[in-house]
């Protein structure tokens, strides 16, 4: 039995007893957990562990379950994704609303309701949900004459919005671009009705991100919830603003908080932050800042050496024959931002997804270390989509990680080959294969609203990388199921600066943990069992937050 060397306490407060995986590579399997004032005390054997039981501790016997550190989001929006899936927000994503009539449904049902904010909508994808019109500036001015109609796009980096959103937000043909961001405008100068990435997005979406603290604190209360139900305890924030901090900490007095937060301030115009590395304690930390390089492959702006096919869905993108799409910042502007915030201490992690746009990134952070050497800086590299072999060996040398969305390949596995990129770009998105044979240490994510928060679907498409429809891509690309999970825990624990409190099960470590209803290790992959496992409980610091009815 391992214990923990400031155990005093003659008995445990909880115990568990059956089949634990640790992802402790000093102690990989036991048969006991023994938690104490939040904290695990012990690992071992059954017959070690008993010992810890007395007279009030809560023993738990898993039959057939198995316990396992609770799953760890890297990189995650809850801030965000608590406001667009609350009660101010349509819910079109295509997750929930699978075709483009459902989808025209839910808008004209929220505009009939004559709301005086008017409406926001999140989740539209016409790659997914085939059939949508094109929703340009009259066609929303139709839909909604008088009130604000703002349509937020499934990836998060494009905005449609009529003329009563633009003029709610105060954005006229006049209002400057965002740093990495844009205003669409016609040949007149005029608005479109488009905006384009986070800078430019927010702005327009503004009235519907104003929400009342006290409400904020219920919305919040509910994507922790959500998270729970998924046996997430920890989550990176990588959306964070300063602005935000006073409901957290309401939220967090209200007993809101149910899973670690871990910040990471997006970069603005000014490059400096009032906050310090490590500010915060166990529940909620500041860990780094967050930069963009490029966009969305959905919406056609991702810096690729590659073009977008000629296709049907790439044409109803508004992508001419033979497009890439470009960086949204310079290597000039990508350079100073990193500069001026990694010289102050801090973690980096940088949006990425297109080859070239990696290539630009990693000459920046190169030369940054070169410059600014720092033994342990773990910068990070957001989604990685085309992210290539060479360039994943290239970064690992650098001390370089990455989080891949590998949940791409579930919901748009067959678009990324069939309609936007072929079967030798495409079918090779998410190269965890690569990754890890990099010697890198790798997490997946799910990016917020984008899709729904499911560590164990990602786990099951990482070893099996089989879409929707069943059709398996690049299948050397697979990583095994236990890889998979240290992606979903300590790996992605190494990610947040916080592998020495939570990750794995270890004695001194914080008790928070999962229980699944069987072992991911011994599902059945040619049935895709590993998404549809239970979670029977969640314990944050001892304490359960969720418990499966």
């Amino acid at each position: 039995m391992t214990v923990a060397a400031d155990f005093s306490a003659p008995f445990a407060d909880r115990v568990f007893f059956g089949t634990v995986l640790t992802m402790d590579d000093e102690v990989p399997d036991a048969e006991a957990v023994a938690i104490q004032a939040g904290r695990i005390v012990a690992v071992g054997a059954r017959a070690e562990v008993e010992a810890l039981v007395g007279p009030e501790t809560v023993v738990t016997e898993l039959g057939e379950a198995v316990l396992l550190p609770g799953f760890v989001e890297a990189h995650g929006h809850p801030l965000s994704e608590a406001v667009v899936l609350g009660p101010g927000v349509v819910d079109i994503r295509p997750v929930v609303v699978p075709d483009a009539a459902g989808v025209l449904e839910r808008l004209q049902s929220a505009i009939a309701e004559a709301n005086p904010a008017g409406v926001y909508a999140n989740g539209w994808d016409s790659l997914l949900q085939t059939g949508l019109p094109e929703p340009t500036l009259g066609w929303l001015n139709e839909l909604s004459p008088e009130r604000p109609l703002a349509i937020l796009h499934n990836s998060g980096h494009t905005a449609y919005f009529n003329t009563a959103a633009a003029r709610a937000a105060s954005v006229t043909r006049d209002t400057p671009d965002p740093v990495g961001a844009s205003f669409g405008h016609d040949a007149a100068g005029e608005l479109d009705g488009t905006a384009a990435e986070t800078g430019a997005v927010s702005m327009i979406f503004g009235p519907a991100l104003a929400t009342p603290p006290a409400e904020f604190v219920e919305t919040l209360r509910a994507e922790f919830r959500r998270l729970n139900a998924a046996g997430i305890t920890t989550t990176g924030e990588l959306g964070y603003a300063a602005s935000s901090g006073p409901a957290i900490e309401a939220a967090r007095a209200q007993g809101a908080v149910t899973a670690r937060l871990r910040l990471y301030e997006m970069s603005d115009a000014t490059r400096r932050s009032a906050a310090h590395p490590g500010d915060g304690d166990e529940l909620v930390r500041r860990v780094g800042i967050k930069l963009w390089a490029d966009g969305s492959p959905w919406v056609g702006n991702i810096a690729t050496s590659f073009p977008y096919l000629d296709t049907a869905a790439t044409r109803a993108l508004g992508l001419e024959p033979g497009h890439r799409g470009h960086a949204n910042y310079t290597p000039e502007q990508v350079a100073e931002i990193s500069e001026a915030y990694f010289a102050a201490g801090w973690q980096l992690a940088c949006h990425v997804h297109g080859d070239d746009a990696v290539d630009m990134v990693l000459d920046q952070w190169e030369a940054l270390l070169q410059k600014h050497p720092r033994p342990d800086h773990r910068l990070r590299l957001e989604h990685v989509g085309s992210m290539t072999a060479a360039q994943f060996e290239r970064a690992a040398a650098l001390g370089i990680t990455a989080s891949l969305f590998v949940d791409h390949l579930y919901y748009w596995g067959d678009v990324l080959v069939d309609d936007l990129f072929g079967p030798e770009h495409g079918a090779v998105w998410a190269a965890a294969g690569s990754a890890t044979a990099s010697g890198m240490r790798i997490s997946f994510h799910n990016d917020g609203q984008v899709t729904p928060p499911e560590p164990l679907r990602n786990i099951e498409i990482a070893a099996t990388r089989r879409s929707r429809s069943g059709r398996v891509l690049a299948p050397e690309q697979r990583i095994g199921v236990e890889q998979a999970l240290r992606a979903e825990t300590i790996d992605s624990a190494y990610q947040l600066f916080s592998d020495h409190e939570v990750g794995s099960i270890t004695p001194g470590k914080l008790a928070d943990l999962v229980v699944l209803a069987r072992s991911p290790l011994a599902a059945d992959l040619s049935a895709g069992s590993i998404a549809d496992i239970p979670v029977l409980e969640t314990v944050l610091g001892g304490v359960s937050v969720y418990t499966a009815k």
